[in-house]
């Protein structure tokens, strides 16, 4: 039994391609969550056209704007069934996705979270993925701390992995992937199924990544700050972050000072020092 939730904000010319991908699926799910994070557009109506006719039961859900975080959150306590997937309202899944993954984890059970390969698109256009964006296998931690290497729309997760690492942090604008994954990562192996399931669709400057292409190493060095403040790592794990937040403090802050934030850059220049006292505790 499988709950699907797609986040959307102001995709109606995308989203019905995302929901008929669901609705398609050689397994159905159980159910399909859409979060409408405050659209103004004709959301509401696009996902109406197509649930009146759906063989997937569709749930509709209005919230006002709050974020990508929030909407996934609003969607993982309304779901109901054990095994969660989510799908961003831009991407599109294969139709043999949901089959593919279900039964390679009913197969490997001591897997909890499963993630798959990804066909990248720029403007229509397929593109090739660099060799430092292969998704990793198992012990994913320390391959996820340099940038995110799980798609977001490739996820199916059962419901324990977030009573275990809570749910996406609503104070990133952007990254709460990155941030999660980390979270889960240093406790919970990964299972990569080894096929392309989805389709990303990508240089669009709606996105969030380009929205805050300018902070996003920010994001990630506040992540990397909260999962060090904690009690979830290794000794191990520990000095790898620590590493980490050391050579993105040293880019960004550098780039700071170069473009004339003297005194945000030597912040972030200085911010591992703390970690590194007490790096091994």
């Amino acid at each position: 039994m499988i709950s699907v939730i797609i986040p959307t904000f102001n995709r109606a010319g995308f989203l019905s391609r995302s929901i008929l991908s669901v609705v398609q699926q050689t397994l159905s799910p159980a159910e399909l969550i859409i979060v409408d994070d405050g659209s103004t557009d004709n959301t509401e109506q696009v996902v109406h056209d197509i649930s009146s006719n759906s063989p997937v039961s569709i749930v509709y859900q209005y919230q006002q704007n709050s974020g990508a975080a929030a909407a996934r959150n609003t969607g993982i306590r309304s779901s109901r069934h054990e095994h969660i997937a989510f799908l961003d309202s831009d991407d599109w899944w294969l139709p043999g996705k949901l089959e593919q993954q279900y039964q390679a984890m009913e197969c490997q059970p001591h897997y909890l979270i499963s993630h798959t390969r990804e066909i990248w698109y720029r403007n229509g256009k397929r593109v090739n993925q660099k060799k430092k964006h292969d998704p990793p296998h198992g012990d994913i931690f320390e391959a996820s701390l340099r940038m995110c290497m799980v798609g977001m729309s490739t996820v199916m997760a059962k419901r324990t992995c977030f009573s275990t690492v809570g749910f996406f942090d609503e104070q990133l604008p952007c990254c709460e992937d990155y941030d999660l994954w980390l979270r889960m990562s240093c406790q919970i192996p990964f299972l990569r199924i080894d096929a392309p399931l989805l389709c990303k669709d990508g240089g669009r400057n709606d996105q969030l990544s380009f929205i805050h292409r300018m902070g996003m190493d920010t994001f990630r060095i506040q992540s990397l700050c909260n999962l060090l403040e904690s009690s979830r790592l290794s000794v191990e794990q520990r000095l790898h972050a620590i590493t980490e937040l050391q050579r993105k403090c040293t880019i960004y802050g550098n780039g700071c000072v170069k473009h004339g934030r003297q005194q945000e850059g030597q912040r972030y220049l200085e911010l591992p020092e703390k970690y590194l006292l007490n790096g091994a505790q």
